[in-house]
């Protein structure tokens, strides 16, 4: 399972992408990173159809405290951290309305990369459902080190939440993910 979602992670940003000084201004901000935050978004959440929304949200909240940033370096980050919370917010509303019957059913079928195998694309559409069963939190942990690639300090860093929390937040969503997987 880890190997699949691992051949299935988008490709990097080209390295010019992140290259030269960082940028002054939320425009330049948005055209340097908005690829980077559609990528956060969509990888935790699985909803393409939603991707536009979550970027527009995740940029509305940057500008709103874009001025007060006294790290212009860790810009990259702070997008991360602000779509982790954002993507998490939305996600929590989606299981409140699914509740009640009024969430949409989301289409996992295209999560996966356009270069993926039949195979690949159904087994991860499996894994986001599966992950529809998962805590947010555990959910959002266990994406951003497995499917991002994020570092365990990293991801603790995102999440804001301790190295020991996010550790173990992750191993519940491999032990949950792997006892519904099986079953299938």
């Amino acid at each position: 399972m880890t190997s699949t979602i691992r051949a299935l992670r988008p490709a990097p940003l080209p390295p010019a992408a992140d290259a030269g000084a960082p940028p002054r201004d939320l425009a330049s901000v948005y055209r340097k990173y908005c690829r980077y935050v559609a990528a956060v978004c969509l990888r935790i959440s699985g909803r393409r159809q939603e991707l536009d929304d979550l970027v527009q949200e995740v940029f509305a909240e940057a500008a709103s405290t874009f001025e007060a940033l006294r790290e212009p370096e860790a810009i990259r980050g702070w997008l991360a951290t602000i779509a982790v919370r954002v993507t998490r917010k939305r996600l929590h509303r989606l299981r409140m309305y699914g509740w009640i019957g009024l969430a949409p059913v989301p289409d996992y079928d295209e999560v996966a990369d356009a270069a993926a195998s039949p195979y690949d694309r159904a087994l991860l559409a499996a894994i986001y459902r599966a992950l529809d069963a998962v805590a947010l939190d555990d959910r959002i942990a266990f994406v951003l080190h497995h499917v991002e690639g994020e570092t365990l300090e990293s991801v603790a860093k995102l999440t804001s939440s301790s190295l020991t929390t996010t550790k173990r937040r992750i191993q519940r969503a491999r032990s949950s993910l792997e006892r519904r997987l099986s079953d299938d």
